[in-house]
């Protein structure tokens, strides 16, 4: 018995009408996303380290003027006894520092994002340390002015009121300055919603 020729299958195909336009067709191109950027960024970073640490002596001089002294009196043995109310002020000493720090800390945030061509997390990394680096060296240098504008020149008596330097009892108040760094920086940074923060664009 002879083999049938298989037919080939008609497929349908659908003609426009003569009036009717073809269709068209859009090419949507997606360029690569940008990848983070580290060994170009390294050496920036450690300048914008530097630069930070140097605003720790305004800072530290601002909070030494403004920080208020305790007035104490001095009873037997060379104990001192703080007059009043003025045990307030050890609060009052750390909360104004807290206060200069994120302040700091804002304005610090603000000032590395302009500098658009270096954006990424390198270089908050580095504004985030040099912030902290800025902080200790302000709580330290602070604490050191202080105590030499309100040095005694003469051996106190007993019942004698004197001012004794304000000084930070905690070592948390340093956090305020890179926490507000960090703050300003990824605050900017989510409100860009650019793949690359508007590197390319500096």
């Amino acid at each position: 018995m002879a083999e049938q020729p298989v037919e080939d299958r008609a497929v349908p195909v659908r003609i426009p009408p003569a009036d009717q336009p073809p269709p068209l067709y859009y090419y949507h191109f997606t360029p690569p996303r940008p990848k983070v950027v580290v060994k170009a960024d390294l050496l920036p970073a450690v300048a914008v380290v530097g630069t930070i640490a140097l605003f720790a002596m305004p800072l530290a001089w601002i909070w030494e003027r403004l920080a208020p002294a305790q007035n104490k009196v001095v009873q037997e043995g060379g104990k001192l006894v703080a007059v009043g109310g003025e045990s307030y002020h050890r609060l009052d000493d750390l909360m104004l520092f807290v206060v200069l720090g994120l302040g700091a800390g804002l304005l610090t945030g603000i000032a590395v994002w302009l500098l658009r061509q270096r954006r990424g997390p390198v270089i908050m990394l580095a504004a985030t340390a040099g912030s902290g680096v800025a902080a200790y060296l302000a709580q330290m240098t602070g604490e050191g002015w202080a105590a030499d504008r309100y040095a005694i020149a003469v051996a106190p008596q007993v019942g004698d009121m004197i001012a004794v330097a304000p000084m930070l009892e905690s070592a948390w108040g340093v956090l305020a300055w890179p926490l507000g760094t960090a703050l300003a920086y990824g605050c900017l940074a989510a409100w860009n919603g650019l793949d690359d923060l508007g590197r390319r664009l500096g």
